[in-house]
């Protein structure tokens, strides 16, 4: 789950791209593309000026670039843009850790979060892992199980989410599953952003800007999606 100087990012000079393809800042390299479900594409970066551990993601739609999150070595989203910039305030009560999901088999978390424009949240929630595995596109991915609640600075319930999500281990990163998400309104909604291919450099469709999967299905999903990413 995190996010930084978004706004330079996205209006710095950028080096030439090929026609469809997207360009990370300076300074960063790409080293994973995702095509994922609900008509999302995914770049997975690093950034020479950021602390060892540090991996960003943006996610691009038909229209292009929505979301931009940093997180940490221990998939802390500390940081997002979408468009507003949003951070995690300091000293969480129960800081999320990938460590600790690993080593035991669930962890559980709860932090506050700012943004720009002067509100904020606190999320609180846990991760399991539930001891299957799955394989997507050659990759063999852990399987957990996610559930948490997000609440106005006044303990009003904002969003509620929960199903299954992704890990991998060795690159310390999850991706989204099939879930339901309730956005305050007491209706929880279905929502899949599971990926479906992964992309490395050198392969076709590597920092491809066109996601390619349910982008002609006119549905409530892919809207959930841009409101409801995972931490």
């Amino acid at each position: 789950m995190r996010k930084f100087l978004i706004l330079a990012f996205l209006t710095a000079p950028a080096a030439p791209a090929l026609a469809g393809t997207w360009t990370a800042p300076e300074g960063c390299e790409v080293f994973m593309t995702v095509q994922s479900k609900a008509c999302r594409v995914s770049h997975y970066y690093k950034c020479s000026a950021d602390a060892p551990g540090d991996q960003w993601r943006v996610d691009l739609d038909q229209e292009g670039p929505f979301f931009f999150s940093r997180i940490d070595r221990e998939a802390q989203w500390v940081e997002s843009f979408d468009p507003v910039r949003q951070t995690l305030d300091p000293a969480p009560s129960d800081p999320a850790s990938f460590s600790e999901l690993l080593a035991s088999g669930v962890d559980t978390w709860d932090f506050g979060l700012s943004k720009a424009d002067g509100t904020g949240s606190r999320a609180a929630g846990y991760d399991r892992l539930t001891g299957a595995t799955v394989v997507i596109d050659g990759i063999t991915l852990r399987e957990t199980e996610v559930e948490f609640t997000e609440y106005d600075r006044d303990g009003t319930v904002l969003r509620q989410s929960r199903g299954n999500e992704y890990l991998h281990p060795e690159w310390r990163l999850f991706f989204a599953g099939p879930g339901e998400t309730d956005l305050g309104d007491g209706r929880w909604l279905p929502i899949d952003g599971s990926p479906l291919q992964f992309i490395f450099p050198g392969e076709e469709g590597f920092l491809s800007s066109q996601p390619l999967f349910d982008c002609d299905a006119l549905t409530a999903e892919l809207p959930l999606w841009r409101v409801a990413h995972e931490p």
